[in-house]
């Protein structure tokens, strides 16, 4: 799973320990050699749905976009302005140094706070394997903050993955990794928050179409579907009514 450059065990163990901030800062320069990158299989994926969908986008933005794996993408779906923003500088120093384009920018904010600059300036905003890091008691400032981030008739796009049943090994092992981190969290300080479990699709829906927006989703085909018809990851498109 990791790459024989990337993080050591006790780099990876350090991270852990930290903030969520700090912990990026330190895991920033090796990030792309972990499992933890969103992998180009997916963000091929989401980039051909929405070309086919919506067409091009003027102004884009990539919520937590952490070294920048997705600001290709945009840059190619966006005919202007590119942003990506992340709580963490050393990701971000990871972003610039990989997009060094006078089109991209990259602001250093937390996602539960957008600043008040980016608001009503973009017609596109994704995130890519971030959700873990917020409890679902922040979803609303989240969802709120890229609302206001749009333009009217926005898209807000993410994928997320169907439900996992608890006879698969995966879920155990999603089960352990969120019971061993709400033991870490209330036993050390700082706390880092990231779980797997905490994102489900109907209370996502729920808190998005609360901060403004109409939701659908598409399946994602590219990853197949399960025994009984269902796709195994779909693309949300939440729009800026």
């Amino acid at each position: 799973m990791f790459s024989s450059h990337g993080p050591s065990v006790r780099e990876l163990a350090v991270q852990g320990l930290s903030s969520i901030e700090r912990g990026y800062d330190l895991l920033a320069p090796k990030f792309d050699r972990t499992p933890f990158r969103t992998p180009d299989r997916m963000l091929d994926a989401v980039e051909e749905t929405l070309a086919q969908r919506e067409g091009t986008f003027g102004a884009g933005l990539d919520v937590c976009c952490g070294t920048g794996a997705a600001i290709g993408m945009l840059r190619r779906l966006c005919r202007g302005r590119v942003t990506g923003v992340d709580l963490s500088a050393g990701m971000l120093a990871e972003a610039g140094r990989a997009h060094p384009d006078e089109r991209v920018d990259f602001v250093r904010a937390d996602a539960r706070a957008l600043p008040p600059a980016l608001g009503d300036a973009y017609d596109l905003a994704v995130s890519f394997g971030a959700f873990g890091h917020f409890l679902p008691a922040e979803r609303p400032a989240l969802f709120s903050g890229v609302h206001r981030a749009l333009r009217a008739g926005g898209v807000f796009a993410f994928p997320i993955g169907a439900p996992i049943p608890p006879s698969s090994p995966v879920w155990w092992a999603a089960a352990g990794f969120d019971a061993a981190m709400r033991v870490r969290n209330a036993v050390w300080r700082p706390s880092f928050v990231m779980y797997y479990r905490t994102f489900p699709l109907s209370g996502v829906r729920r808190d998005l179409e609360a901060a403004g927006f109409t939701v659908e989703t598409v399946p994602l085909d590219h990853f197949g579907r399960q025994a009984g018809g269902a796709p195994r990851w779909r693309l949300v498109l939440a729009r800026r009514t």
